[in-house]
């Protein structure tokens, strides 16, 4: 394989695999999976699977391989148990069961995979859903169900490590993605792709100068929620400073930075390409801001000696929720700031870069002031989604 999978793909070649097994089949080293690419199924390995409680249930065991982009899940085990249902194995009564005939999946978060906070549900893409139906039917005679329940050993620790908790998404790892291949955010050949994206969309004969940028799936997501049209939307990676200057180049007017705080943070430091493995710097900007904006040496402290960002901003906005919201809007102005003195750079262009910036609670917090006109002029109402 030339490029690594995405972590649902390798949950589909185990679930396959246990599958197979459960139905009696040798254990074979790779599955052959639709990776629903148009391109025909491609062998995806799996290290192991057998069948236990007296052959009733089944697992298997995969070995993620994301590429070098994705250090987080490369190496993560997937565990996958599947068995059949019936009413006492699915927890029912024998009339609902009945009720439930049709739905031949049950797909069960097991331990390390994320589930949505507010109602306990898997956390699964459309894509990662529709892999595992699409590779898993054919194998379910008809008029029987099936149970699988996946597991990531190591899930829950490594979701601390993520942006989840900002979209209500806790105890491990979401099963998401929108594509088999996994999109290296870093590499120059995304690049060139999102600024081919940025060209199509802003040559459309309905263009009138404002767009936004939106940083990762997450962003991309809580953008639409809000309300801010697709058609003005382009998802970018790592590559921000080229992107700003491709933006300026092709005529966009007003551009809005849409994001995270862990990762719009870099450029009130002046860091445009922010993958992890070039920059991070967080904390040392956000005390550079402190120092900035005159906060006493506790405050500056406190910061400069927390674990992590996120930890900063949870105790200095219960200790001191006045000076937090100063140092957070003052965050918002640098980013827009450095976007515009970036661009400048390389290029006279008459151009306004406004930011939103969430927190991990999933809550649009902090609007730079041009980003609150850009936010205005998308039909965004600030009071109702902050």
């Amino acid at each position: 394989m030339d490029k690594g999978l995405v972590l649902p793909v390798w949950a589909a070649a185990a679930a396959k695999s246990a599958l197979e097994t459960l139905r009696g089949r040798p254990f074979s080293s790779s599955q052959s999976l639709n990776l629903l690419d148009g391109k025909g199924p491609r062998d995806v390995p799996v290290r192991f699977s057998g069948r236990f409680n007296e052959g009733q249930q089944a697992f298997a065991i995969a070995d993620c391989q994301s590429g070098a982009s994705l250090d987080l899940t490369r190496g993560l085990e997937i565990w996958v148990f599947v068995q059949w249902i019936d009413a006492d194995t699915a927890g029912l009564s024998s009339e609902k069961f009945e009720d439930y005939g049709d739905d031949w999946l049950q797909i069960i978060p097991g331990i390390g995979v994320g589930t949505y906070q507010d109602n306990g549900d898997i956390c699964l893409s459309s894509f990662a859903k529709e892999l595992l139906t699409v590779n898993l039917r054919s194998l379910v005679p008809d008029g029987s169900s099936l149970r699988v329940e996946i597991v990531l050993p190591r899930g829950k620790d490594l979701a601390i490590k993520t942006s989840n908790a900002s979209f209500g998404v806790v105890d491990g790892l979401a099963l998401i993605g929108t594509q088999a291949e996994v999109q290296d955010s870093a590499s120059p050949d995304q690049l060139q792709k999102t600024l081919q994206k940025l060209r199509e969309q802003t040559s459309q004969n309905d263009f009138e100068g404002r767009f936004v940028f939106v940083i990762g799936e997450n962003g991309l997501l809580l953008a639409q929620e809000i309300g801010i049209p697709f058609n003005l939307i382009l998802k970018v990676g790592n590559w921000l400073g080229p992107a700003l200057v491709a933006a300026a180049e092709v005529g966009v007017k007003e551009l809005l930075l849409f994001g995270y705080h862990g990762k719009l943070v870099k450029l009130a430091g002046g860091v445009f390409h922010t993958h992890h493995h070039l920059a991070d710097a967080r904390l040392e900007i956000l005390t550079s801001l402190a120092v900035k904006e005159e906060l006493s040496v506790s405050v500056i402290r406190l910061i400069a000696d927390a674990e992590s960002m996120e930890a900063a901003f949870r105790v200095l906005s219960k200790q001191q929720p006045d000076l937090a919201s100063k140092l957070w809007n003052r965050l918002a102005v640098e980013v827009e700031m450095k976007s515009l003195i970036y661009i400048a750079r390389y290029g006279s262009w008459s151009i306004k870069v406004g930011s939103a910036l969430f927190d991990r609670e999933r809550c649009l917090r902090w609007v730079g002031p041009n980003g609150m006109e850009l936010l205005s002029s998308l039909g965004v109402d600030w009071e109702d989604v902050s």
